[in-house]
This record gives C-alpha cells, sequence and structure tokens, in this order.
C-alpha cells in the first residue's frame, strides 16, 4: 500500500476541525483582549507596522523626556509629539528599548557575578530589532511550527537572548530567572540549552555550531515548502536568522556550513555577523586579519555592511527587514559593526567579553543613559507593551495559519496526511515492520550493505527520513534509491543531502534539522575514522535530544588497505563516552535492522551505528533484532539447565562470529561456553541488575572480549580476571584478513586466549 492511502486512514490531530478551529481563535482572542489592551491606541496597517496614535506617543512623554538624547529643539510634551513623524518617533522609542536591555544585562551580569556582558552590551540593538520588528513567533505558543527561527553562534551572548525573551513574554524567563543567570538549576544557564529554556532552538557554545545548525533548520524549511506548499496554499514559510561572531567566523565549521547554505540558495537564511574586533585573549588582529564580508561574498552569499548600529537602528532595519527579505536566490550576510562592551569602560577591548563591572563603572553606565537610582532589573512598564506588540502580530499570523491548515485539508488531504504526521513526530504507526528480516541462506554482506537496505525500507514508510554521506555515499550505503537529491531549485524536495566533503557541517547541520520540530528524522554518513572531525557536533547531539542517525562504516582495522590513518581505534570508547549517545556495533543483518529500530524510536536521542566493510553473515544464528533494544544478549550457551557456563565470550560487529566459531571449537572439547552480543554498552549498562547479571553472572570470572578497536573500556565487562582482545596501536596496512590475524582476531586466538583462562587455577 502507497504510504499516502496508509497516512489516511491515521486521524489528523495537527489540522483543526471548523470546531476546533473556532475554539482556537476563541481561546486566542480571549489571551489577546486580555494581553493587548495597551494597544488600543495603535492603529495597524498592512505592513504590521502600527501608525502610532497620539495616545501611544505620549505614554512614551514622561520616558523619553528623562532620557538624554532628545533634540534639544524638539522636546516631548503633549503638545508637540504630533511633530514627530512615526518613524522618527519610533527610533527614539527603539533606543529608549535598547538603553533598557543594556541595563538588565548589566544589573544580571553584577548580580550573578558571572558572565559575558560584552557581546550582549554591543548587540542589544540587533536583539531588540529581531525581537521587536523583524521575527514572527508567539511566546504563547513558542513552538508554533511557523515561526521564525533565531540561532546564537555565539552562544556565550545568550544573555540578550534571555533579556529579550522575557521583554517578549516567554514565560521561560521571568525576571526571577534573570536574577539567577549561570546558577545551578536555573532556566538561564552559562550558555543556552534548548531543552532548558523554551525559545532557545539549540544548544550552541562551542563556537560555529550555530551557523551549521541555522543552515539545517533553513534547510528543513526549504524542503519541507518544497513539498507542501501549493500556489494557493503556502503552510511552510518562516525565516532562520543567525547571529555569530568573530570566533565564529574563525571556526572552520562556519565556512563549511557556509559553503554548503549558498550552494543549496537558502534565502531565507540571515547570518548577522557581530564585527566588534575582540576575542577573549585581545583585538582579533593578534590572529585574524580576513574580510568576512570579502569571503563570505566569494562563496555567494548577499553581503550586507551596517556600519553605526549604535547611532542609526534604522540602517540594520532596512538591511534586515529590506534587503535580506528582498533577496530571492541567496542566503544574506549582515556584517554589523559594534563595539563590544557599549557603555562600559571596558568598551572596545576585549576585557569587556567576560565577567563584572567595578562600581564606579557600573555608576557611569547608569549616568550616560539617565537611568538614574533606579533598582536593578528594572523595566520600564512601555518597553513590555512596546515588545508585545510583536507579540500580538504573532498570535494573529498563528490564528491565520491555522486558517489556512483547515482549507488545505480540505483542497490536498493526501498531502495534509502527510505534514500531519509529521508535525506529530513523522512515525507511522508500525514502521518497524518495514524493517526486512534476513535468513541463515541470505548471501554474505557487510553490515554496511544491511544498513543500506534498512535505510530504503524505513525511507517508504517514514516520510521525515532525510540525509546524506560526506561525499562518501556509496562507500557508506547511505543513499535512498528512490529519491531525488535535495537541491534547489531543481529538486528541492528531495530527501538525499549531498554534504561534500564537510563531515563536521554535516553532523551540525543535520543538528539543526533534527531540532526543526517537524518530524524530520536526519542520518549523516561517514568513515568512522572521521567522527572525530564530528566529535563537538555529535556530543551536542546528545546534550540537545537532537535525534540524529549516525551512520559510520568501515568501523575497524577490518577495512584494511586503507591502513592506520583510516582504521578506527580509540573512536568507538570516545563516542561510547558521550552521555546519553547509544553506540551501536551490529554483528550481522538482524542486529541492524534492531539497531535501526531502536535508533528511529528515539527522536529525542541520537544514535550511531557503527558498520563493517568487510562481510559477515545475514542471520547469526543466535542473533535477534529484538534483543538489541537490551543492548547486550545471549546468543548462544551450550550450559543446559540452570548449570552456569564454564567461560564467557562477549563480542561485538565482526567479531560476534569469531566468537560464536571458538565457542564452536570449545565445545567439541566438553566445554560449557556462552557467547554474548555487547551490541550497545549504554542499553545494556540501563538494564535492571537481575538481568545484567544473568547474561554476565557475577561467579562467571573467566571471560574474554574480542573487539577490533581499543581494549579501553572492556575491563568493566570482563573483570579483573578476564581477557581482551583488542588494538592498542594504530592499525597496518594489508589485506583485511592479514590485518586481523596480525592483531589476533581470528578463531584460533579466541580459542587460545579462552582455553588459557580455562587452564588457570583459582
Amino acid at each position: 500500500m502507497a504510504i499516502s492511502s496508509l497516512l489516511l486512514i491515521k486521524p489528523i490531530s495537527t489540522f483543526p476541525t471548523k470546531q476546533s478551529l473556532s475554539h482556537q481563535h476563541n481561546k486566542i482572542n480571549k489571551l489577546h483582549n486580555t494581553l493587548f489592551k495597551p494597544y488600543s491606541s495603535l492603529k495597524p496597517t498592512t505592513n504590521n507596522t502600527p501608525t502610532l496614535s497620539k495616545q501611544h506617543k505620549l505614554s512614551w512623554k514622561q520616558e523619553l523626556k528623562h532620557s538624554n538624547y532628545n533634540n534639544p529643539q524638539k522636546q516631548i510634551s503633549e503638545d508637540t509629539t504630533d511633530d514627530y513623524d512615526d518613524e522618527s518617533f519610533q527610533e527614539l522609542v527603539d533606543k529608549r528599548c535598547v538603553d533598557n536591555i543594556r541595563m538588565v544585562i548589566v544589573d544580571a551580569v553584577q548580580n550573578a557575578k558571572a558572565g559575558h556582558p560584552g557581546m550582549p552590551l554591543g548587540m542589544a540593538e540587533v536583539g531588540y530589532v529581531l525581537f521587536r520588528h523583524a521575527m514572527n513567533y508567539n511566546p504563547r505558543n513558542p513552538k508554533w511550527f511557523n515561526r521564525d527561527r533565531l540561532v546564537l553562534s555565539a552562544g556565550h551572548g545568550c544573555l540578550l537572548q534571555y533579556v529579550c525573551l522575557h521583554l517578549s513574554g516567554f514565560q521561560s524567563v521571568q525576571l526571577e530567572d534573570l536574577k539567577r543567570l549561570c546558577k545551578l538549576g536555573s532556566r538561564t544557564p552559562g550558555h543556552a540549552e534548548n531543552v532548558i529554556t523554551e525559545g532557545i532552538e539549540v544548544t550552541t557554545g562551542p563556537l560555529g555550531q550555530g551557523v551549521a545548525n541555522a543552515v539545517g533548520l533553513a534547510l528543513a524549511e526549504a524542503h519541507l515548502a518544497a513539498r507542501f506548499n501549493k500556489p494557493d496554499a503556502v503552510i511552510v514559510d518562516h525565516r532562520t536568522y543567525c547571529i555569530m561572531g568573530d570566533g565564529c567566523a574563525m571556526e572552520g565549521i562556519s565556512h563549511e556550513a557556509a559553503s554548503l547554505a549558498v550552494h543549496w540558495k537558502l534565502n531565507k537564511l540571515t547570518l548577522i555577523y557581530d564585527d566588534n574586533h575582540n576575542t577573549i585573549d585581545g583585538p582579533t588582529s593578534l590572529a585574524f586579519s580576513e574580510d568576512v564580508s570579502a569571503r563570505f561574498k566569494a562563496l555567494g552569499w548577499h553581503t550586507i555592511t551596517v556600519d553605526n548600529i549604535h547611532d542609526d537602528i534604522r540602517s540594520f532595519k532596512e538591511a534586515l527587514l529590506v534587503a535580506a527579505v528582498s533577496e530571492t536566490e541567496r542566503p544574506t550576510f549582515i556584517r554589523v559593526k559594534t563595539l563590544i562592551g557599549k557603555l562600559s569602560g571596558k568598551e572596545g577591548t576585549s576585557k569587556a567579553h567576560h565577567g563584572t563591572f567595578d562600581e564606579d563603572d557600573e555608576k557611569r553606565m547608569r549616568e550616560k543613559v539617565n537611568w538614574g537610582d533606579r533598582e536593578r532589573f528594572h523595566v520600564i512598564p512601555m518597553v513590555y507593551r512596546e515588545m508585545q506588540i510583536q507579540a500580538e502580530h504573532g498570535e494573529r499570523l498563528e490564528r491565520e495559519w491555522y486558517s489556512k491548515l483547515c482549507s488545505y485539508q480540505s483542497k490536498y488531504p493526501e498531502e495534509a496526511a502527510e505534514f500531519d504526521l509529521l508535525l506529530c513526530g513523522g512515525l507511522l504507526p508500525g514502521w518497524e515492520s518495514s524493517l526486512p528480516e534476513w535468513s541463515t541462506s541470505d548471501p554474505l554482506d557487510a553490515t554496511r550493505g544491511y544498513s543500506e537496505k534498512c535505510l530504503n525500507k524505513l525511507a517508504k514508510v517514514l516520510p521525515g527520513l532525510i540525509g546524506g554521506s560526506a561525499d562518501l555515499a556509496t562507500s557508506n550505503k547511505a543513499y535512498l534509491h528512490d529519491y531525488q537529491d535535495f537541491s534547489q531549485p531543481d529538486t528541492p524536495w528531495g530527501r538525499n543531502i549531498r554534504y561534500g566533503v564537510r563531515e563536521h557541517a554535516m553532523a551540525g547541520i543535520s543538528n539543526g534539522i533534527a531540532l526543526h520540530g517537524s518530524g524530520l528524522i536526519p542520518f549523516a554518513a561517514t568513515f568512522l575514522i572521521f567522527s572525530d572531525y564530528m566529535k563537538n557536533a555529535i556530543r551536542l547531539s546528545a546534550l540537545s535530544h537532537a535525534g540524529v542517525i549516525y551512520i559510520m562504516t568501515h568501523d575497524s582495522i577490518g577495512l584494511g588497505e586503507d591502513g592506520p590513518t583510516h582504521q578506527p581505534i580509540e573512536q568507538l570508547a570516545g563516542l561510547r563516552a558521550i552521555p546519553r549517545l547509544l553506540v551501536f556495533r551490529p554483528a550481522d543483518g538482524n542486529e541492524t535492522a534492531g539497531a535501526y529500530k531502536i535508533a528511529v524510536a528515539n527522536r529525542d536521542v541520537p544514535s550511531l551505528i557503527a558498520l563493517s566493510r568487510q562481510k559477515v553473515a545475514a542471520n547469526l544464528e543466535g542473533t535477534s533484532a529484538n534483543e538489541v533494544e537490551r543492548g547486550g544478549y545471549i546468543v548462544s550457551d551450550n550450559s543446559g539447565g540452570n548449570v552456569l557456563p564454564e567461560i564467557i565470550l562477549i563480542g561485538t560487529g565482526s567479531e560476534l562470529c569469531l566468537c560464536e566459531g571458538s565457542a564452536k571449537i570449545l565445545r567439541q572439547e566438553g566445554r560449557r561456553v556462552r557467547v554474548v552480543s555487547l551490541v550497545c554498552w549504554r542499553l545494556f549498562d540501563r538494564q535492571p541488575s537481575e538481568y545484567k547479571e544473568k547474561v554476565l553472572p557475577p561467579e562467571i570470572k573467566k571471560r574474554v572480549s574480542v573487539e577490533a578497536g581499543s581494549p579501553m573500556g572492556w575491563r568493566e565487562y570482563v573483570g579483573e580476571e578476564g581477557k581482551v582482545i583488542g588494538v592498542d596501536e594504530f592499525g597496518a596496512s594489508g589485506a583485511y584478513l592479514d590485518t586481523f590475524n596480525k592483531y589476533g582476531f581470528n578463531e584460533e586466538n579466541v580459542t587460545k586466549v579462552a582455553k588459557s583462562l580455562l587452564h588457570q587455577q583459582h
């Protein structure tokens, strides 16, 4: 049955009925009337910029008179507010709102005695314009699908985002949260985390990661828009914004991702570069002299420079709201020249990057903006009201979006059903049954080959499955054969992503796709040895609960001829050490299918499947796809009844068959031997103690582990008296069997080691 037919069987939950739509409208209208009474004086126009009434201007009169930058020839008074045109008056309001943002930033850092105020102070205008004038969002529903996304690649500047989230009405950041900046258990950690604070789209911190995340978010939007939008019904239409700094510009991942963004023509992506000429150690001139705008222009980006945002906010607004939005072919790069630590005595120097301010400096900053004796964390009431204008606009857009969905469902029921499935998580009921099964008579193949069959079966029942390889699709066997490549403008609906030789960006982009919240299930493939290029992004997958599926082939010295530079040794140990990451090393087709079953089902947990180049059995007798969910299980045991084995052989991947071969030899000699597959350590470690002791009885001290990689970590499973067969060198170049034999990965050596244990006396 076609997937479209299967989808129509599933009740639609995302798309509203007329009754539920009416209820939704009433609910939002009631909320609107409660929250936005102050805006009865604003007259909305078609471009969503309110016409400012005299009453609205007068509500700002006292505060603007209190500021120190009014035109002395045009004092704000009840009689003269009309002398200001709306745009000029809005500039005064914008400037005062920015002052308030800066003072809350200072207060938060001073109160916490910690933090990174430099970038937030310098980029306050950027944060304000994004939240007040540019982005479409609804703070009452932070996960509204068609919202614009903001990524802070310069993650140390998260305080700016926290303050803007608070002022915009996000319940996740209250004043009390700002007062608890960097405190244990707070919703305002030192670098923003998406699983802690609603409104934070992705977890960034290591510089440059956010640029790749933003490319992933923009790719997801472009892909879904191509799949579902119709000339008379546009339901996917949002923008992605990203703030990066000099450190992000230096990190290679940003260049990799930027190259792909322009190749994919992601025109709804806007990258805002905080050009403040400082990093932690000092001015960027210490180590950085390139023209970043010229680099992005050479890549093919639409580039804009804003020279004086601190005195001319309008120039940035025009760049963001006019020039960037008007670009239909290229992503936009806006270089904003700022002063790090704006207002402070450290202004323009690396000393402003992090740390607090002395009392005199804080006092001078207050004086510069006429903040006087206002208590810490003071927010001008009209600032809240000003920021809520955009929230009101976002709520209106969400209401309109639900109306579009209702109409879309009527006109395009099949597409609507598939879109609904994606927004509900992307898992069609019974999808697991699509995974292939193997018999003992099936021909031998590498586990990368079994993986290819699993991927292509899953693609037919998982409409969100999308991904690709870092120029190794033919080697990784990671390609969806019945689907086109993602390519703008020809086939943006394609589900194969060509990353080129860009492993690090591939992983960061995959995190963005996974965290788009649209049911897309990204996979990213390369050789296991190159996971080192991706390690930081893989770690962030786990930290940010991004369910990326990493497909890592050529998983051991078994790849042979490419030699030590390509033979992974320590990689498995390092990857297994990453909290929450599920690392699978399947032994055959059965375990490969089992690994995919768990990887797909766990949408908030990343998985890494390490696969062989060399061929193994499709169905090694005793293995089980279902048992993979336990992480470790008994493959065979000739002990019988309640009798314990004399020795346990533990293997993973292609070496499990060596354990089985050795066990057969030992059993022929009358030995009781158990073979255990430890396909995923983390899943096994999570099992109840009773189960773990049943598989690995504490009484059985004679144990041998067999894995063609680093021995690190295996001692926990074999115990002090057990033996570990591993590799503690970098491998060697040669035919794979010769290489395996060199390091003792054959039945003869496994049997020899096992016998040496069996002959030992306690």
